[in-house]
């Protein structure tokens, strides 16, 4: 059985609440992020697969951005319909963003400093680390509220505890 990591979010709200506000910023950075990659002249590259064109990568983007989008949409109901079972894609999709968005800043971070744009390297360091910690706070509270939602579901949404003396 899952433990909650976290008992509220953000110490005024309950992780129900923290659970949808966090569905509803990623589906807003997502759309966000949608509109910069088709209007803003960027070139977006993979660590591993460099041979990839430009406009491949960010096909491949905007798919993986339309899956957040819906991936989000479905915890949000998970969470107001009180099923854990509609929480579970966005609690792997979560941490694994976690994961590679740590990586990728650390990397991109590193090849700054190669290039020898130092004070872009720290700010993209530290916008980004900030950026990581956000999100797996984010991540704890959508995971808190998924393991309560666990448990209730395990012992049933109206009974209550056993009686121990």
């Amino acid at each position: 059985m899952p433990k909650p990591l976290v008992n509220s979010c953000c110490l005024c709200q309950s992780t129900r609440n923290g659970s949808v506000i966090s569905g509803a910023l990623a589906i807003v950075l997502s759309i966000i992020t949608i509109i910069v990659i088709f209007t803003a002249r960027v070139h977006f590259k993979t660590i591993v697969f460099d041979f990839l064109s430009h406009d491949v990568v960010k096909i491949i983007l905007v798919i993986n951005l339309c899956m957040t989008i819906l991936i989000s949409l479905l915890m949000i109901a998970g969470v107001l319909k009180r099923n854990h079972f509609l929480m579970v894609p966005w609690v792997v999709l979560g941490i694994m963003i976690a994961i590679g968005l740590l990586i990728s800043v650390i990397y991109t971070g590193v090849v700054f400093f190669i290039d020898g744009f130092v004070l872009t390297g720290v700010v993209w360091l530290i916008f980004g680390l900030i950026c990581c910690a956000v999100l797996t706070y984010c991540w704890c509270v959508v995971y808190s509220e998924y393991a309560k939602l666990a448990e209730e579901s395990e012992r049933g949404r109206y009974n209550k505890q056993p009686y121990r003396r």
